[in-house]
């Protein structure tokens, strides 16, 4: 110990009028072991804030250790250190951390997306999300990427298995996919609030050449979507990356930093095992990942499952297996979807009637694609995209 710390702290006991029995030194151990330790102290939390930094002293929220009180009191109570952080651990809630920071990364989120809808930011593939109010069930496609909910409810079902996101959830996508969703909990004054990153798949790939990478504990589902719960090390990494829109010259020196911690993180976790196939050349899951993207870029044309399969370098019967497991669908059923949610935006977006859109994206029969289309979306094209257009204008007059 330090001479004059010592000294410094026996004056200050003096003054203080504590008991001489108390060893100076012994005290001043304590301080600094409790200096170390304030976030995990019960009673420093929110509240107290370190002082006084080279003599170690702490403020707490019900009482002053710079007071002869207060030293009684952590004398008393803390016998020695292997009893105090044997006290913490008995009366902390090792959940606290992570609730707090949620609730941080929530404001976060909603600073930067104060109205209702989808906010691109300036970092390239960071979208924040601000839902008011619950919504019915419709069709989203699923990219690769991470989601971190930190306010609402949403489920997602894909291919009859229903994930549901609460606060409390992430979200990996480890492939493009079309899926059910609906927000099943959301207000004006507690909105669902949820970020999403688009994964780098060479940047994952990257993480996983190392070779001190460790194994994910414990193994998950194998489908292409995954929900897990958010922990103190992903929540942090997510709100260092929000915070860099605060300081844009900041972006393009350390966004991929912080996302590449962001892909680590997701990979120690249980739903980063299919991620880490799909990234994996050669891996099956690989394999099938390139016959989806094959499927996306050649949608409009018809289906030859040995060209699919040539595409992949796999099999018929394996691809087909694969694939289903990935997205709860067949190759077929995949390319379907694709093709009436391109119709639909085309109908939306350009205002092209239903014939011209089932040419468009490959259908031969108007009355094949009009049946599907209603089957798949609850009623026929023109119907549902004027139902579509009005809910759009509903709400932008309630706002």
């Amino acid at each position: 110990m330090n001479g004059f710390l010592s000294s410094a702290i026996a004056h200050l006991l003096e003054v203080l009028q504590v008991p001489a029995t108390i060893d100076a030194t012994q005290i001043a151990i304590k301080i600094f072991i409790a200096a170390s330790q304030f976030q995990n102290y019960p009673e420093s939390r929110p509240e107290a804030s370190p002082i006084l930094p080279i003599l170690c002293l702490i403020l707490f929220s019900d009482w002053i250790l710079c007071t002869g009180t207060g030293f009684r009191r952590y004398a008393e109570e803390e016998g020695d250190s292997r009893n105090m952080s044997k006290s913490t651990g008995e009366r902390g809630d090792p959940k606290l951390p992570v609730i707090e920071m949620r609730r941080a990364l929530a404001r976060r989120i909603a600073t930067h997306a104060p109205s209702p809808g989808v906010h691109p930011t300036a970092i390239t593939g960071l979208d924040l999300f601000r839902r008011p109010a619950p919504s019915a069930c419709y069709l989203a496609s699923y990219e690769p990427s991470l989601t971190i909910f930190v306010q609402g409810r949403k489920l997602i079902n894909l291919g009859g298995t229903e994930y549901l996101c609460d606060a409390s959830s992430f979200l990996v996508s480890s492939i493009d996919v079309p899926a059910q969703s609906q927000i099943v909990e959301a207000s004006e004054e507690v909105p669902l609030l949820s970020m999403r990153l688009r994964l780098d798949m060479p940047t994952v790939r990257d993480v996983l050449s190392r070779d001190d990478l460790p194994e994910p504990k414990g193994s998950s589902q194998l489908r292409g979507l995954a929900v897990g719960e958010t922990t103190v090390g992903l929540l942090g990494a997510c709100a260092r990356l929000i915070e860099l829109l605060e300081t844009p010259e900041d972006i393009p020196f350390l966004s991929h930093l912080i996302q590449r911690e962001i892909v680590y993180r997701i990979l120690r976790t249980p739903q980063g095992e299919r991620l880490r196939a799909i990234a994996t050349k050669g891996d099956l899951s690989h394999r099938t990942a390139r016959a989806i993207a094959w499927l996306r870029a050649n949608y409009t044309k018809p289906l030859h499952m040995e060209e699919l399969a040539a595409a992949a370098r796999m099999g018929v019967s394996t691809l087909h297996h694969q694939f289903r497991a990935l997205t709860a669908m067949s190759p077929l059923q995949y390319q379907k979807q694709l093709r009436l949610q391109a119709a639909r935006q085309r109908m939306l977006m350009d205002g092209i009637d239903a014939t011209n859109a089932a040419y468009e994206v490959g259908y031969e029969s108007v009355s094949q694609f009009s049946r599907e289309y209603s089957r798949f979306f609850g009623q026929p094209p023109m119907r549902d995209v004027k139902a579509q257009r009005d809910a759009k204008v509903a709400a932008i007059n309630a706002a």
